[in-house]
């Protein structure tokens, strides 16, 4: 009888979902933010969808998230915004305005939406 290699032989299908969860956050500004300065807007400072005042930003699942930022209903570049999780005092939302730019208005809306995605997979394995 001659050698082999002896190996399994399995048939598998997997399925991934990866479900997104999106959360929007409002504020609206109480004051006008000169270009070339930031306007920091804290947990505690936002409302949700229904109206009620938020105590905490979610954490961004690390390479599984994304956070956008709206002012006046205009989707803004990535790098004018930091964004930090966490409770009131400590999460937040800073908006540098650059300084060869117009300023935020008073009243204007500013949209916080993060969105953090949950993936799962299946694996049907055949014998």
């Amino acid at each position: 009888m001659t050698l082999r290699i002896m190996k399994l032989h399995i048939e598998a299908e997997t399925s991934v979902n990866t479900e997104p969860n999106s959360t929007k956050f409002f504020y609206i500004t109480d004051a006008e933010t000169a270009p070339d300065s930031t306007l920091s807007i804290d947990a505690a400072d936002f409302f949700d969808d229904t109206g009620t005042a938020v105590t905490e930003l979610p954490e961004l699942e690390e390479h599984n998230s994304y956070y956008n930022v709206y002012i006046n209903g205009v989707l803004q570049m990535d790098d004018i915004s930091v964004y930090t999780p966490g409770e009131t005092q400590t999460g937040s939302l800073d908006i540098n305005v650059p300084d060869e730019g117009e300023s935020i208005l008073e009243g204007v809306p500013v949209v916080l939406e993060v969105v953090n995605f949950t993936p799962t997979s299946d694996t049907d394995i055949a014998t």
